[in-house]
């Protein structure tokens, strides 16, 4: 339902899980009720038992990913430090991997223009801070301003 926020939380550096088909909605409220979570939701059901069980929640009623965006930003601030610290396939904080370690493993233009990379122990992907950090940071900037 809120497939594209949550990857962006993660950019951004947020905690994110995101539910898949299978959990339903009591394992969902269990989980959002035992690790302390905010639960983003557009499920009208949900946000009745949510609210039932003083789970703490964010109703989201725009399609818009900016607007979405938007309405949580406006409560909580953009760490710098952490934007793009998480995994935005599976929310695993990153790891700093050696220049050298990843030669053979990312595209050669990238490898020459960058010096610090990253990786998901997890999912095994690579990171680095390329033209994707700026738009992250231009995003944040358009919503915040």
């Amino acid at each position: 339902m809120l497939g594209t926020l949550a990857k962006w939380l993660r950019l951004f550096g947020f905690d994110t899980f995101y539910a898949n088909a299978e959990m339903d909605d009591d394992e969902l409220l269990e989980m959002a009720e035992k690790e302390n979570r905010v639960l983003i939701t557009r499920d009208k059901e949900l946000i009745i038992r949510a609210k039932k069980k003083n789970i703490q929640i964010v109703e989201m009623t725009s399609i818009d990913l900016d607007e979405q965006l938007s309405v949580i930003l406006k409560n909580v601030d953009v760490d710098e430090k952490t934007v793009l610290s998480r995994c935005s396939l599976c929310d695993t904080i990153l790891n700093e991997i050696k220049r050298d370690d990843v030669k053979n493993k990312v595209p050669e233009k990238v490898f020459r223009n960058n010096d610090r990379f990253w990786f998901c122990s997890k999912c095994d992907k690579i990171y680095w801070r390329g033209s994707h950090y700026d738009k992250i940071q231009s995003k944040i900037n358009k919503i915040k301003s």
